[in-house]
């Protein structure tokens, strides 16, 4: 997603200097070349898979930005770890926000949704960043300032929550759709349903697209990864009290989805790779 945002922002005439472990598609040889190439008071986007990945990394630019600068954490960390990383670059004197993205593979081409945690003063100096990402239109529709440090990925972790919700009953429908004789044309059903419907949606869109690439979807294994905002939006709704019953049963069929054969966990595979290109396991793995 990192490589694809950095080509929206060029073709709206920002300057990025980009650094990745992949020789191929990097700008720099490390991040201490990518800090040095960035003019100061710099902002530095940081764009890798959650957990220690991200701690290694924000550790180091730490060390490698300087007062006045600005941190941007747009992965999918936890809340929690956000008021951490700003607890620590805050005695440097270097600026953070979390900026919870949605937009997965086809963010390039229609921007991304945008959901940020910080100060208003920090957010305001990457807003013109954040408007260049976001679709054109309203930015009110698009993005939202959700409040301090750690609350733009906590409404993300909500987001794919109900993301999980979502993809889970399109997952159930369709297989109950697949298993009766009596439903003739069940990609034509789907299709039918993107305009007009009360349940019409781009996940919809997207399963369209699924059916129409595998209309068995006979080349995707039913095992489906959950990337951790799912547990944790249960683990929230337990600690607050709140019934998740919806987000729930979707995080626990997608570990039974590592047990059993099921057609509609094959379709959320099949989903989750639409949006946002997360990987599917071959049939018969």
């Amino acid at each position: 997603m990192g490589f694809n945002m950095r080509a929206r922002l060029r073709a709206a005439q920002i300057e990025v200097t980009g650094f990745d472990r992949n020789p191929a598609v990097t700008d720099v040889a490390s991040m201490a070349e990518l800090v040095a190439a960035v003019p100061a008071p710099r902002l530095i986007w940081v764009m890798v898979p959650s957990g220690d990945i991200t701690s290694s990394v924000i550790t180091e630019l730490s060390v490698l930005m300087d007062a006045g600068d600005l941190l941007v954490d747009g992965g999918n960390s936890r809340f929690t770890e956000d008021q951490k990383h700003g607890a620590m670059l805050a005695e440097k004197n270097i600026g953070f926000i979390d900026v919870g993205v949605s937009g997965g593979v086809w963010g390039l081409e229609n921007g991304y949704g945008l959901m940020a945690g910080g100060s208003k003063e920090n957010v305001a100096w990457a807003l013109p960043v954040l408007d260049v990402l976001r679709p054109e239109g309203e930015r009110a529709d698009s993005f939202v300032h959700v409040g301090d440090i750690g609350a733009g990925h906590y409404a993300k972790m909500v987001h794919n929550g109900i993301e999980y919700g979502l993809m889970q009953a399109y997952a159930e429908g369709y297989e109950l759709l697949a298993k009766k004789e009596i439903i003739e044309d069940l990609p034509g059903t789907f299709r039918a349903w993107q305009k007009g419907t009360v349940v019409r949606s781009w996940l919809l869109d997207l399963m369209v697209k699924a059916l129409d690439e595998d209309p068995g979807l006979e080349s995707i294994d039913d095992y489906v990864e959950d990337s951790g905002e799912g547990r944790w939006t249960v683990e929230e709704a337990i600690a607050n009290a709140v019934p998740a019953p919806a987000i729930t049963a979707a995080l626990f069929a997608r570990f039974s989805s590592r047990e059993d054969n099921s057609p509609a966990m094959k379709m959320v595979s099949a989903l989750r790779h639409q949006f946002g290109g997360h990987a599917t396991k071959p049939a018969g793995s």
